[in-house]
């Protein structure tokens, strides 16, 4: 375990109010103070704030004016004595401060390093190490609220009780076999078994089951705007994110590329994509944006498909529904405030029970029914983040079904007859899937990976 003071801005860089130079370790306190002019910071309590100036010891001037924040280990984020100075923000303030620590031998820190660290001297499992960087990168409240409760350690505790379930199981199931005292205990631990894994296996069933809507808040939607060139798709961008960002004219086949922005609809992430109106094309930009505009079609969680109230349905939009057949998709009928000449009838019929939703984009009319229908089709109308403990990491759900793939065969063993011993194997499989979850189990190699997308200074 890394034993040197480490230290890195943990503020982004660029103008603001303030910018944070972080240190942690056993000299963070004892450095900090030769360069502190102000309170003596090595007779200072913990969890105390000093103003003073940080002096450059090459010149003997202060190179700073700042405010300077002790804690004393153990109870700080790393477990470690950490000192965090404030400065003026601003590349210059934050940069010159770093230097002087620097130059009193304290190692810059790697990507993660803090959080590393605590994982390390067992302050947060894998788990909430990993929800502190979903908390950085979530984009709405509910995101944040999973990655919150994660941190809370949620998930944790009912990883660790699974776990420790499967634990007593075998340990059980052992003992009986060593100190047998009826003659039917192997049916007996064959039972018991049996039981404790169709407990375990619902629960990670279950975890699975709103491991969908977990994903879904932590990395959003990707979701494609689709239909004829001039229906209204780039309207409806601007709608939602409420700015300019696609170029509106009565020109069909203005959107020559796919555009994309992020969306918060009713705490959903979604990233929009604005594409290429799906045309025949001579143009030879425009028929590029139209490839790119299937590709999208294909990677898309959610299809938005427009269409235009005021004109008949034509073979390309035919073609269209046969295109999104099989997948998640919502149809908007744009221009509403103008005269029908759309086969409404029609349109209901090659949706096959999608929704369609009556709109005008000008207007802004039809956008409550677009976010009721979204969360319909993705929360079933109810997207909870209270009770729920969700799922949301790609490799959490991944070992979970390995964990729930093991458990199978052990319950398949269980129903030939096998020996408890072998049913066993798979059962401490399960336990290990689960441990790599938490990082009971998990290796070194994946520690650093993890911690290795961290940004600097956390």
């Amino acid at each position: 375990m890394e034993t040197d003071t480490i230290t890195a801005i943990s503020t982004p860089m660029g103008e603001g109010a303030i910018s944070i130079v972080r240190l942690s370790g056993s000299e963070a306190i004892r450095v900090t103070a030769e360069l502190f002019q102000g309170t003596n910071l090595l007779e200072a309590d913990s969890h105390t704030i000093h103003y003073g100036k940080i002096i450059d010891p090459k010149t003997n001037d202060a190179a700073e004016e700042v405010m300077v924040t002790i804690m004393r280990a153990p109870k700080t984020f790393t477990r470690e004595d950490i000192v965090e100075i404030n400065c003026h923000g601003g590349m210059v303030a934050v940069n010159r401060v770093l230097e002087v620590v620097l130059e009193r031998g304290i190692r810059i820190a790697e990507p993660g390093e803090f959080t590393k660290r605590a994982f390390l001297h067992g302050r947060i499992d894998l788990s909430q190490a990993e929800a502190v960087m979903d908390l950085i990168r979530s984009k709405t409240d509910k995101a944040m609220s999973v990655a919150l409760k994660q941190m809370d350690g949620r998930l944790s505790e009912l990883i660790g009780r699974l776990r420790q379930e499967l634990l007593e199981t075998v340990a059980h199931v052992e003992v009986n076999i060593d100190y047998p005292e009826y003659d039917d205990v192997e049916e007996m631990s064959h039972e018991v078994m049996r039981e404790k894994s169709k407990e375990v296996h619902a629960e990670i069933e279950h975890l699975l089951e709103v491991a969908k809507q977990g994903k879904i808040l932590r990395e959003g939607l990707s979701t494609a705007i689709i239909g004829r060139p001039n229906v209204g798709k780039s309207s409806l961008m601007n709608t939602l994110v409420q700015e300019n960002k696609a170029i509106v004219t009565e020109v069909p086949g203005t959107t020559r590329d796919v555009i994309e922005e992020y969306v918060n609809v009713r705490g959903v992430p979604l990233r929009l994509v604005d594409t290429a109106g799906i045309r025949e094309t001579e143009d030879i930009v425009e028929k590029i944006g139209v490839d790119r505009s299937h590709q999208v079609l294909e990677e898309s969680d959610l299809i938005l498909f427009v269409l235009n109230y005021n004109d008949e349905l034509t073979e390309e939009d035919e073609k269209l529904f046969k295109a999104v057949q099989g997948l998640d998709y919502i149809v908007l009928v744009n221009k509403t405030d103008l005269e029908q000449k759309l086969d409404m009838d029609r349109v209901n019929q090659l949706a096959e029970g999608k929704p369609v939703i009556s709109a005008s984009f000008i207007k802004e009319e039809g956008i409550d029914e677009l976010e009721s229908a979204i969360a319909d089709t993705f929360f079933a109308g109810d997207i909870d983040t209270g009770d729920m403990t969700y799922v949301s990491n790609i490799r959490h759900i991944q070992l979970l079904k390995q964990a729930k793939q093991a458990l199978e065969d052990a319950m398949a063993s269980l129903e030939m007859e096998m020996p408890l011993d072998i049913v066993q194997i798979d059962v401490t499989r399960t336990w290990e899937f689960l441990g790599e979850i938490i990082g009971d189990t998990a290796s070194d190699g994946l520690i650093d990976q993890l911690f290795s997308q961290f940004c600097l200074g956390k």
